[in-house]
């Protein structure tokens, strides 16, 4: 089982980044997916989740109408458009999966961990 999180980077203030996260060893089907983001001193706090089984997302109210989750069953892949950034949306960005919920959220529910990209909003 692996997540590889990926599309990570430095953007200016509004700008847009997505991220990706390829799944392999089991089907997005039967997972909730969550990303969740870490800045150093902090605790890791879940930003979006996304049931591909019952179409259910979830976002953070920081994250609301600028980010939008999905997933391609095919590819197993679930993506994290990023738009309108903001410095405070700077953090290593993660991806984690749970079997069995719709909606993953809470850090301790994950099962399984992606290793983490860097994004950066700075002028």
């Amino acid at each position: 089982v692996q997540l590889q999180a990926s599309g990570g980077g430095l953007v200016q203030p509004g700008g847009s980044l997505r991220l990706s996260c390829a799944i392999s060893g089991f089907s997005l089907d039967y997972y909730a997916i969550g990303w969740f983001r870490q800045v150093p001193g902090k605790e890791r706090e879940a930003v979006s989740s996304i049931s591909t089984s019952d179409d259910r997302t979830w976002y953070a109210d920081s994250v609301k109408g600028r980010f939008a989750i999905s997933g391609d069953n095919a590819e197993n892949r679930v993506y994290l458009q990023m738009n309108v950034l903001k410095p405070e949306d700077t953090a290593v960005y993660y991806c984690a999966a749970v079997y069995g919920l719709s909606i993953l959220r809470k850090e301790l529910q994950a099962e399984y961990w992606g290793q983490g990209t860097q994004v950066t909003v700075s002028s």
